[in-house]
């Protein structure tokens, strides 16, 4: 990137006064959105409002509109729901309402609006803001106002973030609040399947999604539900049939559970209604099976939120605040919003129409074209679902007399399992025989190799660690042994899952290919490590799942102290090198500093931060944390930054220390990683399969690929999947230190310490630009994104 850094120092936000509202249904993050805002606000010297109650505090104005402070929003970060309140409100639906809020809002200067809510509460935001010149000239008229106020306050600026746990509005891959409904959801599920396989029952799941059927969809990939319903693409004409003939062959095959998850807005081709009852009548009679239903209701607004649903909050929240800064007359109302790990803005009404036209499409039976208007990340999801859910009689598979393996190498990580299933499943249908590799490369050169069938990966999507086993050993003193098994086994394509060992790994075969034949053939590697160290990926499986336990764990830790005096916690991370976990474990649980080895720092800086955390614990904030990563710095250890803090902070704060070690490598998946595990390790077996076909030497009867491109690894870049030669790596690896050279997530450095009432630069160039709602051709949903 040539372009100069543009910093927001030179946005002024003085004499300017931003309102805050939630508005519609609650979302798990809202309040992470909410103290964004407001702290980036009092940042650039803006004036920052509370409206509490959503539109109806508006209308009603009084004490429901507050200026606030810096504290106000202290300890809300781990709030579910929103601590201002949000309601319906009948009265800003009329001219009459909509007049008395603007008379609220002049009267306070206020002329820049965040909205956090759904579709409706943006439309109605974005009419207010185009009445707003006419509704000023009128009080005016009544003498409300004098035409000073109209001249001063002649427009309004509206910013708009999506907070609904249903992920229903187009445009955005991920609204605030789905994350968190997606974790109860799964929490419930993971706990289902244990009764359920006691008794060899059948649970029906009803889950939200009134139009929108996103989370019965994710939640069924992530727990390998038997089937789903959702309202974009209702199931074909004899479904009963078809769904009863693979629940009773599921049990044939020894499988002693069936689950089957429907949305509340589930309908059938003819726009019928399906409900959860109805599936368990058919069940009952049509098969004899014990059967339950569940629904989860409420459940899946409550609760804290997500380890990704407060980092998203708080980037939507930050941007929000620029946004609204650089607004014009001109700018239309716009929402920001996630595209792969880019914040982007989007024209508010833009996404509204898109989204009004998925109902519809729905509406009018066109439901490929509803799918398709989703989005990709919808498109993918189902197209996945639909790939690893029911397996083809073997009559109607493929034979395409190809082998291939599967490996996990390094350290254990939360959706390793998930990414071996679809791997399994994918390659099956493609026609090849999978073999699984026990024990990584070590495994691998004793022969602790075998084939894995469909069934034999049924129920691994919530199984935490790694079930084939892993090591740390690299392949480089096996060779000759590995190359044994794999001309024994004749296999013809190797898919490694693992983290910096396994890209290590892949580089020494592919250089031993000179020696050894047997290595020349396709090779992918799937990214899977807490650290998430891997050059060529953003994101790794199972770093979503350790930032969970660290946010989780953070959150504990803090309440520990609630009631005491004021204490600040030390907290050590893992990720080897990368600050990774440390760096975005702060800007979720709300640290004061967080410690990375790629940020180098020296005593003053420590003195800084000691002092700082010192002013802060003087006002009404009683806690602090600070996270440390376990290599940021060799002789600044854990004990040292304790003890240090211990001191300086001596009559004012007391500390404590805590080291949070191998938790963050267990526990179940979040549904994040089985998801991200599921579908990117779905799209590497494709890729082998291409590249078999590309590669395979009719003449010779055998494969042969010797070029980088046949050695590649797979990783999520900005907005897309793409498949690099690890060769071509090299150059962005800092091989010493076991990290990328560059790594994209340095960026939002500055966002923590801004939230953390710490002065800095922070970059804005990626931001700011408007775009538009890009429609997409079907082609680009097999190529595209998540």
């Amino acid at each position: 990137m040539d372009h100069q850094p543009k910093f927001f120092e030179n946005l002024s936000g003085t004499g300017k006064a931003i309102g805050v509202l939630t508005s519609g249904g609650d979302a798990q993050g809202m309040n992470a959105a909410v103290r964004a805002v407001v702290r980036m606000g009092i940042y650039v010297k803006a004036k920052v409002y509370f409206i509490y109650e959503g539109y109806q505090g508006m209308v009603d104005g009084g004490d429901n509109i507050v200026e606030v402070s810096w504290e106000s929003v202290s300890s809300i970060l781990q709030v579910g729901g929103t601590v201002i309140g949000s309601a319906r409100c009948k009265s800003f639906r009329t001219r009459e309402g909509r007049l008395q809020a603007a008379c609220n809002l002049v009267k306070r200067g206020i002329t820049n609006l965040c909205v956090i809510g759904g579709d409706g509460s943006l439309t109605g935001a974005n009419l207010f803001r185009e009445e707003w010149s006419g509704l000023l000239e009128e009080l005016a008229k009544k003498g409300k106002i004098d035409q000073e106020a109209v001249k001063k306050y002649a427009y309004l600026n509206i910013v708009g973030m999506v907070g609904s746990i249903d992920n229903d509005f187009c445009g955005t891959d991920m609204t605030i609040g789905t994350d968190s409904a997606l974790h109860r959801i799964i929490e419930v599920v993971d706990a289902i399947m244990t009764t359920a396989q006691s008794h060899q029952r059948t649970f029906v799941l009803e889950v939200m999604g009134r139009h929108c059927g996103y989370l019965a969809l994710v939640s069924a990939l992530a727990c390998g539900a038997d089937w789903v319903f959702i309202p974009e693409y209702p199931p074909e004409e004899g479904w009963e049939d078809i769904m009863c003939v693979k629940l009773s062959e599921n049990r044939a095959r020894k499988k002693r559970l069936n689950i089957i998850i429907v949305a509340e807005g589930a309908i059938d081709c003819h726009n019928k209604p399906i409900t959860s009852e109805k599936v368990k009548e058919l069940v009952v009679q049509r098969l004899g099976f014990d059967t339950r239903v569940t629904i989860l209701g409420h459940v899946q607004r409550g609760g804290t939120p997500s380890a990704f649903d407060r980092i998203l909050a708080s980037r939507m929240g930050v941007e929000a605040v620029l946004a609204l800064l650089e607004g014009t007359p001109a700018t239309p109302a716009c929402v920001v919003s996630l595209s792969g790990n880019q914040s982007v803005r989007l024209p508010l009404m833009e996404c509204v129409q898109m989204t009004q036209q998925v109902q519809k499409a729905m509406d009018e039976g066109r439901f490929i074209e509803a799918v398709r208007l989703r989005g990709r990340s919808f498109e993918n999801n189902l197209n996945t679902y639909k790939l690893l859910s029911q397996k083809k009689p073997d009559a109607e598979l493929p034979k395409s007399n190809f082998n291939v393996a599967v490996l996990n190498v390094g350290a254990p990580a939360a959706g390793m399992n998930a990414a071996v299933r679809a791997a399994v499943r994918v390659g099956i249908t493609e026609g090849h025989k999978m073999f699984a590799v026990i024990d990584g490369f070590e495994g691998f050169a004793k022969g602790k190799i075998k084939e894995i069938t469909w069934g034999d990966v049924g129920g691994w999507t919530g199984q935490g660690g790694s079930i084939l086993g892993t090591k740390r050993t690299l392949p480089a003193k096996y060779l000759e042994k590995i190359a044994d098994q794999m001309r024994t086994n004749n296999i013809n394509a190797l898919m490694v899952i693992g983290g910096f060992e396994a890209y290590l790994g892949l580089l020494e075969l592919s250089a031993a290919r000179e020696k050894y034949d047997e290595f020349c053939v396709p090779m992918v590697m799937v990214p899977a490590t807490v650290s998430n160290n891997v050059p060529g990926s953003d994101f790794s499986i199972g770093a979503d799942t350790a930032l969970n336990t660290i946010t989780d764990t953070c959150d504990r830790i803090k309440q520990s102290a609630s009631g005491t005096k004021r204490r600040v916690f030390i907290i050590e991370t893992m990720g080897g090198y990368c600050g990774y976990l440390a760096n975005m474990g702060a800007l979720a649980a709300g640290a004061d500093a967080a410690y990375i080895f790629e940020e180098q720092f020296d005593i003053r800086e420590l003195q800084a931060n000691v002092e700082h955390l010192t002013e802060k614990m003087k006002t009404s904030i009683q806690r602090g944390l600070v996270l440390r990563n376990e290599n940021c710095n060799e002789n600044y250890t854990t004990d040292f930054i304790y003890q240090l803090y211990s001191e300086e902070g001596k009559g004012v704060f007391d500390c404590r220390k805590n080291v949070l070690g191998h938790m963050q490598q267990g526990g179940a998946p979040s549904p994040f990683d089985r998801n991200f595990g599921t579908k990117i390790s779905a799209k590497a077996m494709q890729w082998i399969s291409k590249k078999l076909v590309e590669t395979y030497r009719k003449e010779e009867g055998r494969v042969f690929a010797n070029t980088d491109d046949s050695v590649c690894l797979l990783g999520m870049r900005r907005r897309t999947l793409l498949f690099q030669p690890v060769a071509e790596l090299k150059n962005e690896t800092d091989f010493v230190h076991r990290i990328p050279k560059e790594q994209w997530w340095l960026k939002l450095r500055p966002l923590m310490k801004i939230l953390a009432k710490y002065k800095t630069s922070y970059d804005v160039s990626d931001s700011g630009q408007l775009e538009h709602v890009a429609m997409h051709s079907p082609k680009e949903a097999e190529t595209g994104t998540i």
